[in-house]
Order: C-alpha cells, then sequence, then structure tokens
C-alpha cells in the first residue's frame, strides 16, 4: 500500500491519508477544506486535490453524497486513490486524472451539476518567483498547469446556479481573483483573512464565491493560527482530531 517514500498522516480516528515527500499537505489545506464544508447530500469537486486530503477531511466532518477530486499529477492521483481504497470511501469519492482546463471541451464531468467546488491553487502566478526545479512542486506551487481564470470558467461551468466555489491564496493576489470570479460569473460572497498571530499581516485569504449571486459580501472576523503560546483556541477547533494526531496543545 505505501512505496518507501510514503506514509500515513491520520486526519481523524478513522480516516488517514497518504502523503510523500512531493504530495502533502499544509494548514492551508486544513483551513480550506474547513471553511468550505459541504452540506449533507451535496455534491462536490476538489481542484488539484493533490494526495486527496480535501475529500477526506470532507468525508471525515461532514456527509457529502459525493465527491470528485481532480488532480493532473499521475503519481498524486495514485496515491489519492490508494487513500480512498484504505479508507473504504470508493463509494463516495472518485479520482479522476484531468487537467482542468479542459474540463469543459472533454465533458469529464456534467455541467450545472455541482453544488460546491474547493481548489487551493498554485500560490504564485506564472511568472512570479523563483521556480522550484522539481516538477511535483512547482506544478503545485506556480500556474504552470493552468491560470487562476481557467480554474474560474471550469468551476462555473460545473457549478449548478447558486452553487459555491471557495478557494484559499495569498492576500496580494485578492484583487486579480475577485475579477477573476466576477468574470465568470462568480460573486464573491465570504472573506476571511488568516494570520499567523496578532502582530502579524495576514497571510491567506479564505473566499467564498456563488454561482449567480447579487453584489454583496460578508467579512468575517481575523482567524489567528497562533494566541500566544500555542494554536489559538478557534485554530485547536478547526484542526479537531487531527490536532490531537499532532500533539498541538489545546487551551
Amino acid at each position: 500500500m505505501l512505496l518507501p517514500d510514503e506514509h500515513l498522516e491520520p486526519l481523524s480516528r478513522d480516516i488517514s491519508v497518504i502523503v510523500s515527500q512531493n504530495h502533502r499537505f499544509n494548514t492551508d489545506t486544513i483551513l480550506l477544506a474547513a471553511f468550505s464544508l459541504p452540506r449533507t447530500g451535496e455534491t462536490c469537486a476538489d481542484f488539484g486535490t493533490g494526495c486527496g486530503a480535501i475529500p477526506l477531511i470532507w468525508c471525515a466532518k461532514a456527509k457529502p453524497k459525493k465527491i470528485y477530486g481532480v488532480e493532473i499529477q499521475e503519481d498524486a492521483c495514485g496515491m489519492a486513490l490508494r487513500s480512498v481504497g484504505l479508507n473504504h470511501l470508493a463509494d463516495t469519492v472518485e479520482i479522476l486524472q484531468c487537467d482542468m482546463t479542459s474540463i469543459r471541451e472533454k465533458a469529464a464531468l456534467p455541467a450545472n451539476g455541482f453544488d460546491l467546488i474547493a481548489c487551493n491553487p498554485p500560490y504564485k502566478a506564472e511568472g512570479a518567483g523563483l521556480k522550484n526545479p522539481e516538477e511535483a512542486r512547482r506544478v503545485a506551487r506556480h500556474e504552470v498547469a493552468c491560470s487562476f481564470a481557467e480554474i474560474t470558467r471550469n468551476a462555473a461551468y460545473l457549478l449548478r446556479y447558486g452553487g459555491r466555489f471557495c478557494c484559499c491564496l495569498r492576500p496580494e493576489r485578492l484583487c486579480s481573483v475577485m475579477l477573476d470570479l466576477r468574470a465568470e460569473g462568480l460573486e464573491p460572497k465570504r472573506l476571511r483573512l488568516v494570520q499567523q498571530r496578532a502582530d502579524k499581516a495576514p497571510s491567506l485569504f479564505l473566499l467564498q464565491a456563488v454561482r449567480g449571486g447579487k453584489p454583496g459580501m460578508v467579512i468575517h472576523p481575523v482567524l489567528l493560527i497562533e494566541d500566544g503560546g500555542g494554536y489559538s483556541e478557534e485554530m485547536v477547533k478547526i484542526y479537531g482530531e487531527y490536532a490531537q494526531n499532532k500533539g498541538a496543545a489545546v487551551k
């Protein structure tokens, strides 16, 4: 089940995910999974699912009807598929190896068939910053496989009217992200900034847009990852059982 460079990372008491040096998850992943948590019976997709952490966290914390994890990298898809099998979730989670830019052209997934789509996209736009020489990490960190505009175009195609699109990115990209969303009829509706500590500038934003939504956005209080000497009370709650696995101190 596990290759030499892989290990199991427990997400909850009952669900674990296979991770490796090239395909793993971080705090951004956990925050986005919590921010975008599906409602009971919803059909969902996770764009750029990587090792499949977000679909598995959704299964641990909610009761979606169906989840599609979309990923372009073959080795990541293989890991995610094995994790799905390990957790006996094949009836709920389907991993699809697909270039996100071709979802619409190939009709890989049903148009207007989704209630929720989440995406933790590469945080650097193509041409920005130094590129990682390792292909897997380069695809995860830079927009070499697709742009955010292409992600929103395909999300708008798949979402039903009133369906939700959730993403997380660095604050410097907030303006361009909102413009891309609105260009595809996805109206930004919920925004939350994330800070490591109260004395630090925001390092991340969590954003929800609604297909066909009316203008008007709710700005949530800032989410602090740390408060004093350890994780904040809210962060420990978001981590849930994963916090116990990682030894996070509960206040």
